[in-house]
């Protein structure tokens, strides 16, 4: 299980890494075409989401592998579930049908990290 966790956990820093470079260092008229929902957010709200996803994903790996406050590593995954709900009622609310199931896969993604890193998993 242990393996298995760490691979969730790339792979969702991975995702997560990409996605928040992408809105911290991109215009918001650039996300438009590709980010349909930015279009409900103010510039400043869609870079704070991309910091903090971004943030989140180096702090899926990064505590974990040197071992200084691996506790961070399962509060980046539950901050990540967190915002993965928001998400979720964005999309619903604005009748994004695929992107709501993206969004609950990569939401129970994180939440067995933070289930698991918090638990019996925990380093």
């Amino acid at each position: 299980m242990n393996v298995f966790l760490w691979v969730l956990q790339g792979l969702l820093a991975v995702i997560f890494a990409g996605a928040g470079v992408t809105k911290t260092t991109q215009p918001k008229e650039k996300l438009k075409p590709m980010m349909p929902w930015t279009e409900d957010f103010s510039a400043g709200q869609i870079k704070t989401i991309g910091a903090l996803e971004l943030l989140a994903g180096i702090g899926l790996i990064l505590p974990a592998l040197t071992g200084i406050l691996p506790i961070l590593t399962p509060l980046a995954a539950a901050g990540l579930a967190i915002i993965m709900l928001g998400a979720v009622l964005t999309h619903v609310r604005r009748k994004e049908t695929p992107a709501i199931a993206v969004t609950l896969v990569l939401f129970a993604l994180a939440a067995v990290v933070a289930w698991g890193r918090f638990g019996p998993y925990a380093f």
